[in-house]
């Protein structure tokens, strides 16, 4: 499975809202397509939304038509700020467009400035294909032979356009170590991206998974069935504050006062140094209609007033350990954070 391919001039992803009835690639050509695809979550996962979004402004390039240097630079930034605005929560949405602008520095040709975009989307897309392998092997070591293992959302292959997830790559990994491993699935309210991507995923892996709803959790972990819990992120604040797919941290709360071991898993690329605590993070508002319909259907009385924060924050106290490919890091996580990011400085 390749959820995100490059074709040379366009764009091929697996379209997740179809899933799990329809295995539907969408070849996108035009950038403003690529944005809506991630808006529409049709690609989601924060490193896939980096991933899609680098080559993207790539198309983007490729869409503009003007032999004028400098206005092909102008419109180039103008492709940046439409895929920057595009989902708000996911700090690798904005890493890969930062990366893409220092990449750009001293080039002036309009050749030379493709050039460069499609070389460092390249380089976006093979660092997180290792950073994947890495962070699974390493997390796979918190998994005792048969661990059964609570999971929210999607944090597999989907959710990072490569080999390995984040979550669900450190529990494929453990499996391949001929660990026996069991998976609880959240079904991941209002989209369902458990039920729909993390059990449709697992059973393609022939990984052990049991579906249930979001306000199960609790029950499940105060009847000693889960041994750990492991969720992905999509922004974590230098103080290891996590935001994460909304319920997280409810299911944060149930695990501490359950005494079961709560895990992130996320590439480095997840965490902003310049986010001081999970109160700074952007939360971003999806529209009412994905909470008062369900797949389409209303679920809700007619002009049912709704709310729908697409993600929640976890503080790091109900955190016992981040999951990255350059280590697992533990409280104190301010200080943990900094170090493992210095490293290769």
């Amino acid at each position: 499975m390749q959820p995100i391919e490059w074709l040379g001039d366009r764009l091929r992803i697996l379209d997740q809202t179809q899933l799990p009835h329809h295995e539907i690639y969408l070849e996108l050509k035009n950038y403003r397509d690529i944005i809506t695809a991630i808006r529409e979550l049709k690609v989601r996962g924060a490193p896939a939304i980096g991933i899609a979004a680098a080559y993207g402004i790539v198309t983007g390039s490729l869409n503009i038509r003007t032999e004028d240097e400098k206005l092909f630079r102008r419109k180039i930034d103008k492709v940046m700020d439409e895929f920057a605005a595009s989902r708000p929560t996911a700090v690798n949405l904005f890493y890969a467009i930062d990366s893409l602008k220092k990449a750009l520095r001293g080039k002036h040709r309009i050749e030379d400035i493709r050039k460069a975009l499609l070389v460092q989307a390249r380089l976006i897309h093979y660092l997180e294909e290792n950073a994947m392998s890495d962070l699974s092997r390493l997390g796979s070591e918190l998994l005792q032979d048969g661990f059964t293992v609570l999971t929210h959302c999607n944090t597999g292959q989907l959710a990072t356009g490569v080999s390995y997830g984040t979550a669900l790559g450190v529990i494929k990994a453990a499996v391949e170590q001929g660990k026996h491993i069991e998976v609880y699935a959240d079904e991941t309210r209002p989209l369902l991206q458990g039920a729909r991507l993390t059990v449709w995923e697992l059973q393609k892996l022939k990984i052990p998974v049991t579906l249930i709803t979001d306000n199960m959790a609790g029950y499940f972990m105060h009847q000693h069935k889960i041994d750990c819990v492991i969720t992905g992120a999509d922004r974590i604040a230098a103080n290891g504050d996590s935001a994460n797919k909304i319920g997280t941290y409810s299911i944060s709360v149930l695990a501490r006062a359950n005494h079961v071991p709560f895990y992130i898993a996320a590439p480095t690329s997840t965490i902003d140094v310049k986010i001081r605590s999970g109160r700074q993070i952007p939360i971003e508002e999806r529209s009412p209609s994905e909470v008062t319909h369900l797949q389409g259907i209303s679920t809700a009385p007619p002009h049912t007033r709704a709310s729908n924060p697409a993600f929640d924050v976890t503080p790091h106290a109900n955190i016992a350990a981040i999951i990255t490919e350059k280590g697992i890091i533990r409280a104190d996580y301010k200080r943990s954070i900094k170090a493992i990011l210095e490293e290769d400085n």
